[in-house]
């Protein structure tokens, strides 16, 4: 059994809606991180904007790290379907 494996993304039909779903969002969440990032970095050309900058690297920041949030979630909702013995053989081999 191994976590992020692509043969996991399409077990079922509700798993072909789920990730399409994840994508769309997973996507939306990169392209708002960088576009925050880019306003946030404009901003601090001007030293009245700058505070409103430093709440957009913010913001941008809690997008990225929702980023591999979002996978962990994506990927546990997949693991629980599956055999949890060889997950403890695998862990105990170091494999």
């Amino acid at each position: 059994m191994t976590i992020f494996k692509t043969s996991h993304r399409r077990r079922y039909v509700s798993d072909k809606v789920f990730y399409a779903w994840f994508e769309l969002v997973y996507t939306f969440v990169d392209v708002s991180a960088a576009l925050l990032f880019i306003i946030g970095s404009v901003m601090f050309f001007s030293e009245e904007w700058q505070t409103a900058g430093i709440w957009c690297f913010l913001f941008g920041s809690i997008c990225f790290a929702l980023k591999p949030t979002m996978r962990i979630i994506r990927e546990m909702r997949y693991f629980r379907d599956n055999d949890l013995d060889d997950l403890a053989k695998r862990f105990e081999n170091g494999s």
